[in-house]
């Protein structure tokens, strides 16, 4: 998976793969299938996941700046870190759900792109 277009090479990015909807997104250090974090470079990251069999999963990527393990929130539970989703997914006034992130594992190669949002 690529994660183009980081705002900066501050920090890692980690990369967590769910494979059902407990703990999704933000307990991704405790419910994640498999978790990998990169360092960044050129303001972009990879994350290739290895032995993964098929199935239905969701993806979220975030721009851990402060290498806190989790996604940062102001106040008001704003994010101050990057944050994306697979299948295109969007936040609007919560994270989305396992289902809108989902996509299908055939369990050959899959080359994503997830673009981050600050």
């Amino acid at each position: 998976m690529k994660i183009p277009n980081i705002k900066n090479n501050t920090g890692v990015v980690a990369c967590a793969l769910f494979e059902s909807s407990a703990g999704f997104p933000t307990e991704f250090l405790h419910s994640a299938t498999n978790i990998m974090m990169m360092k960044i470079r050129d303001t972009q990251a990879r994350c290739n996941f290895l032995d993964i069999p098929p199935g239905t999963y969701a993806l979220v990527v975030i721009h851990d700046k402060n290498m806190d393990g989790k996604l940062g929130t102001n106040l008001l539970g704003v994010p101050t870190e990057g944050y994306g989703f697979s299948s295109g997914a969007k936040a609007s006034m919560s994270a989305p759900s396992f289902e809108t992130a989902s996509f299908s594992y055939d369990g050959e190669n899959l080359d994503l792109t997830i673009k981050l949002t600050y």
